[in-house]
């Protein structure tokens, strides 16, 4: 397992398990990822903490931050979407491509 902190500010602390390695396959561009869970946070939420208040404040549209905080997530925020294209996309942007010849 690897230890990797993101945005010192939040504390965001993620811990990443290699579980398995599988043979190269030719018409896949690397790092890809197989599979995952939820949306990232958007940025500068203020951590775990400030995380979980979004998402009391989100699913209450009676809670009196409800309007400021959807507005500041430009309308609409789903916790539970994931989208792996993305994800491969920004992953493979970051050219470790050449870490895999």
């Amino acid at each position: 397992s690897v230890f990797y902190e993101y945005d010192f500010g939040d504390s965001w602390e993620h811990t990443i398990t290699l579980e398995k390695i599988l043979p190269v396959e030719k018409d896949i561009t690397y790092p890809v990822c197989l599979a995952g869970e939820r949306n990232c946070p958007p940025e500068d939420c203020g951590g775990v903490i400030g995380y979980g208040e979004l998402l009391i404040i989100i699913n209450d549209p009676k809670d009196e931050e409800y309007d400021s905080m959807m507005e500041w997530l430009d309308g609409e925020f789903d916790p539970e979407y994931i989208d792996l294209a993305i994800i491969n996309t920004h992953l493979q942007e970051k050219n470790f491509g050449i870490l895999y010849g």
